[in-house]
């Protein structure tokens, strides 16, 4: 953000640090116009996030392995290759029987089918968790980019305000020079220049805090401190009905929550199947070594055999399974209620966090900063006349800088609040993505941005 009305310092008297701070002002703004070209932008971080975010690849890892699961749970199972013996006996008389024999099981009922249902339905939840984690890294990096954006800002405006207190000094040693000021105006203004000096410190520490977060979001942890391309004035329009709407009816919580449905619905009939008994089968190859016959005994020689057997349910229905299976279907139908009603919790108070924070925003643009920026230069235009007092003079102009310093923290907390309606409440861009033995659990833990105070760094 822009000042729109470059302050002026008093044109009397003309100090020699007023014209050095002059040529140093000319000289930032010339390298701010020619670091413009290579700022980077919103569109940029989130392109950089989308390639490293190592999130978004664990979400992807998670999508394989359901499908993998799935693939695996519709497999027939292996046949038994075996030998077989019986009465085998040794000595003067020989024999016995021996052989090899296959063995089969067939599942009955279309159990394979249903298997490979629920496991698919665990799947679907598993897309759904990563379109989730892609929405959460692409706000997360929004988010960030806010918050550094406006630290960038504010650097610049606390910079702004430490050079005009520098040139205060001066100017208030030339007025005690010609007795139009005293010994504690010369010290409370060497006061406020070292005050304003620190406030520029302490907010570059700020900007680095904030491009740290920034950085470790995108995934590229050593992304050296780049000039932001943005404007926080540029904000966005929200509704707040229509805004809760997109988020219960978009929101991917809900989308798990409903397929946690579908896969309840799944296991259910599944359960219910069970009581279908499976087939075996077994068949195979012996000879037979015992002996017939008393006058010329000659041994059976080859035999073959075939068995056919099913498991018959009569004390185990799989009545249990069936009962859970049931309380888990209501229990995922009203998850699906649940979480409706959670993310209109969550909700609730960042939509009054956006509607406070813009309706002060508005007042800042339309009147505050207006009317403080008349006030600063009316003052400088009566004291240039001799109308007025120096220490008047910057009053008004403290006043005017902490305004405009309020003013983009207020822009932050419109931007974070918006950004967070906006990626469905969705917010941090390092959350692990959920196992599929959490995707029952559509809305984790989350955690919204806390917006900082406007008058804090006032």
């Amino acid at each position: 953000m822009t000042t729109r009305n470059s302050l002026r310092m008093p044109a009397r008297p003309i100090s020699s640090a007023l014209i050095i701070t002059i040529a140093l002002a000319t000289a930032s703004l010339a390298a701010a116009q020619s670091a413009a070209t290579s700022a980077i932008t919103l569109e940029q971080l989130q392109q950089m996030a989308l390639a490293n975010n190592p999130t978004l690849a664990q979400a992807k890892a998670g999508v394989r392995a359901a499908a993998g699961r799935t693939r695996q749970a519709g497999l027939w199972p292996n046949p038994t290759i075996g030998y077989m013996g019986d009465e085998i006996r040794g000595g003067s008389f020989g024999g016995g029987e021996q052989g090899v024999f296959v063995q089969q099981n067939v599942i009955l009922g279309n159990k394979l089918g249903l298997d490979r249902k629920v496991h698919a339905a665990e799947g679907n939840q598993a897309v759904a968790e990563a379109d989730e984690q892609r929405l959460r890294v692409e706000n997360g990096v929004r988010i960030a980019f806010y918050q550094s954006l406006a630290t960038q800002e504010m650097v610049e405006v606390r910079a702004k305000l430490s050079a005009l207190a520098k040139d205060a000094v001066e100017t208030t040693r030339q007025l005690f020079n010609v007795g139009q000021a005293d010994q504690p105006d010369v010290l409370q203004a060497q006061v406020d220049a070292d005050q304003a000096e620190l406030a520029v410190i302490t907010e570059q520490q700020e900007q680095l805090r904030a491009w740290r977060v920034l950085a470790a979001v995108v995934g590229q942890p050593e992304l050296p401190l780049t000039r932001l391309a943005g404007n926080l004035e540029d904000l966005p329009p929200l509704n707040a009905e229509q805004i809760l709407q997109t988020i219960l009816r978009e929101s991917p919580a809900v989308k798990i929550a409903q397929l946690g449905v579908t896969r309840a619905d799944a296991e259910l009939i599944r359960a219910r199947r069970e009581t279908i008994p499976d087939l075996f089968l077994r068949g195979g190859y012996a000879n037979d070594l015992e002996q017939l016959g008393a006058s010329q005994p000659q041994s059976v020689g080859s035999e073959f055999f075939a068995e056919i057997g099913v498991n018959v349910p009569i004390f185990n229905r799989n009545q249990g399974n069936i009962q859970a299976a049931e309380a888990d279907r209501e229990r995922a139908a009203a998850e699906v209620q649940r979480v409706a009603l959670v993310l209109r919790q969550m909700a609730a108070p960042v939509l009054q966090d956006y509607a406070s924070s813009r309706a002060v925003a508005d007042r800042y643009h339309a009147s505050t900063l207006p009317n403080a920026r008349q006030a600063y230069e009316l003052y400088l235009e009566k004291y240039n006349e001799g109308a007025a007092a120096y220490p008047q003079v910057l009053i008004a102009q403290r006043t005017l800088f902490q305004l405009e310093s309020g003013y983009i923290a207020t822009l932050e907390n419109v931007w974070i609040n918006a950004a967070t309606l906006q990626g469905l409440l969705l917010t941090d861009g390092l959350d692990l993505p959920a196992t599929p033995g959490e995707l029952d659990r559509p809305v984790r833990e989350i955690n919204l941005p806390v917006p900082e105070n406007p008058g804090a760094r006032q």
